[in-house]
């Protein structure tokens, strides 16, 4: 119990210092095929939870995620799905020792997020607000 609690306000105190070190905003970013604008918060958990596999029009969700412990992750996780990294690793994994599902493809940096959501069709990540260039990647609002 007090390892937990530890452990709570060790990533809390990590969101506030990458915050503050990397001052930009962190949204979710999608392909240019996708034609949604906009998605909920309960849909974007699915997706990031490996639950929802299908975009409204059918066509198949990739999903792609920064390493764990990479800022800008953890500032996604708590920010936009309003969870903790913690609980995304293991939901992915549960799925994956269970043959139920797979883990989202990890990237290892900004740059290879920015790339593959660009050229996979159906993906979706997260990125600074300043390296969505409407044109290959588009954001997406979180409501």
């Amino acid at each position: 119990m007090i390892f937990n609690k530890a452990l709570i306000l060790c990533i809390l105190l990590l969101l506030n210092g990458s915050v503050a070190a990397s001052d930009e905003e962190i949204v979710l970013a999608v392909n240019q095929n996708i034609v949604e604008s906009h998605i909920s918060r309960s849909f974007s958990r699915q997706i990031f939870s490996m639950k929802a596999r299908q975009w409204a029009n059918g066509s198949p969700v990739v999903v792609f995620v920064l390493p764990d412990r990479n800022a800008h992750h953890l500032i996604f996780a708590k920010e936009i799905l309003e969870t903790f990294p913690y609980k995304l690793r293991s939901a992915w994994d549960r799925q994956v020792y269970s043959g139920t599902g797979q883990a989202p493809r990890e990237v290892a940096n900004i740059d290879q997020m920015m790339t593959n959501i660009a050229n996979t069709p159906g993906a979706i990540g997260y990125l600074p607000r300043s390296k969505i260039d409407g044109i290959k990647i588009r954001m997406v609002e979180v409501h």
